[in-house]
């Protein structure tokens, strides 16, 4: 049987391949599975992928399955807890701004009925697909993540800079990275 040709990140571990083949680049329309996306993204600033991925489902444990209504209710007493937490990543200012974020969460889903509804609308609801040929031509941020980025800052959220922002618009299939040769790009839209 012919190996399916795959993003080179998507090697090396069954976890990252498991999170390619299944997750990585498709569209999300799931408000909770947004939070969530966002949530462990901010948790990766300065560390790997892998490194989430290994602790997701403490995550999943630690912040209630990632209920956005829940995480924003956290007190002080709970963000210490989390921070004691040796299966996510323990980090205050990380925490501290999953909190943040979840309030913020809620005031987007008030004003625009779903987050899905507000992240979606920047690209009119479509997948963008720019077909790169080698995982190094894919960029860190663009455009769009840039006035992502900046409108979520604006509207109280934390750890969401361009590069972060960027990396959720791929897992989140608002953008399709997949390298052309992958088989996974024209499986998700890519022409």
């Amino acid at each position: 049987m012919e190996e399916k040709k795959r993003c080179d990140w998507g090697l090396g571990s069954d976890i990252n391949m498991d999170y390619h083949d299944n997750e990585w680049g498709v569209p999300v329309h799931d408000d909770r599975l947004h939070f969530e996306f966002l949530i462990l993204e901010g948790a990766q600033a300065g560390l790997s992928w892998i490194t989430i991925l290994k602790r997701r489902e403490n995550y999943r444990k630690a912040y209630d399955n990632f209920q956005p209504e829940i995480v924003a209710a956290y007190n002080e007493e709970k963000i210490v807890e989390l921070i004691k937490d040796e299966g996510i990543i323990r980090n205050r200012r990380k925490i501290e701004s999953s909190v943040k974020n979840a309030k913020a969460f809620l005031q987007i889903q008030k004003e625009f009925g779903s987050y899905d509804a507000y992240i979606w609308s920047f690209t009119e609801g479509e997948t963008i697909c720019l077909g790169y040929d080698e995982m190094e031509d894919i960029p860190a941020k663009t455009e769009l993540s840039e006035k992502i980025s900046k409108d979520l800052k604006e509207r109280g959220f934390s750890f969401v800079g361009p590069t972060i922002i960027y990396a959720n618009l791929q897992a989140v299939g608002i953008v399709n990275d997949h390298i052309k040769s992958c088989y996974r790009y024209k499986e998700l839209g890519g022409k």
